[in-house]
């Protein structure tokens, strides 16, 4: 994987790499010494001055993973040299762990990449619990990657989920501000308490149907489970999510056959990271009706 950028003015190969190219000084001290920062196709030190219409090329450099590529059907919403948008399906983990290393997300991309030729690595920028589907957006490099971090801390990423919930809330539109605080371990699941962190959710109904409503969800923050910590806070757990749901969305999720949370990330807006392009894509994927 490479960047590329032709010099408008003279100055230090650094100033350009750090300035407009947007590396980190990491990154830049880690390639320096591997004759992968290139002017005008010869390996240059970061002291070295540039020439106004000369071109500064970064070969970047990816580590092989430990867990198996593999081939497995990829529903791909957009893609450029940049970034990579996928729809995950619902039961699929993002990244190997410890106890699995084959069928995430994780191992169906990296054989995506090798069988399309691409040397990049992966690096999710937006992360999905397991039985949560829809858009996931990745990095295809690790400089991009601290790009669209940067974007998501500062809030300048936002995120849509749609959530199909039992009963309705109070209002058409309003902010759920609960703070959630991690439960006592061995448990994974979180609660609304105030010794917890800060919390922040913006949702707006979009549809009710007899017993259940259709909600756009919208996480100012990104705590772990937090929209169905909330729903759940409100009065209204996402249907199909055992570990929030209370007994009555329980036995309607049940009656619908639902066999997993219906919680979808549905829109992603943002800024290109390296064109500036603006960006609204949508998942294909649906809660259920």
């Amino acid at each position: 994987m490479e960047l590329e950028h032709v010099a408008q003015h003279t100055g230090r190969l650094s100033e350009f790499l750090k300035g407009e190219m947007r590396m980190s000084a990491g990154l830049m001290n880690r390639l320096k010494w591997t004759e992968r920062i290139l002017v005008n196709g010869k390996p240059e030190r970061t002291n070295y001055q540039v020439q106004e219409g000369d071109r500064i090329t970064v070969k970047l450099d990816e580590p092989t993973p430990e867990y198996p590529a593999e081939d497995m059907p990829l529903s791909i919403r957009y893609e450029d040299a940049h970034i990579l948008v996928v729809d995950k399906p619902a039961g699929m983990l993002i990244h190997p762990s410890r106890h699995r290393n084959t069928g995430t997300l994780a191992n169906g991309i990296l054989g995506y990449y090798q069988k399309t030729g691409q040397a990049c690595a992966f690096h999710p920028v937006t992360r999905l619990d397991r039985d949560t589907f829809g858009l996931v957006l990745l990095a295809k490099n690790s400089h991009v990657h601290r790009l669209l971090n940067d974007m998501h801390a500062e809030g300048t990423l936002q995120k849509i989920y749609h959530g199909l919930v039992y009963g309705r809330p109070e209002n058409a539109c309003g902010e759920i501000t609960a703070p959630i605080l991690r439960c006592p371990l061995p448990s994974l699941l979180r609660k609304v308490d105030p010794a917890g962190q800060a919390c922040h959710t913006k949702y707006e109904i979009l549809e009710n149907r007899e017993n259940r409503s259709l909600l756009a969800l919208t996480p100012m923050t990104g705590r772990t489970h937090q929209l169905r910590v909330h729903c759940a806070y409100i009065g209204c757990p996402i249907l199909g999510d055992p570990q929030y749901g209370s007994p009555e969305s329980m036995e309607l999720s049940r009656s619908m056959g639902l066999s997993y949370q219906q919680l979808c990330a549905k829109e992603l807006v943002f800024s290109h990271p390296v064109t500036g392009n603006a960006m609204h894509l949508v998942s294909g994927l649906e809660v259920a009706d």
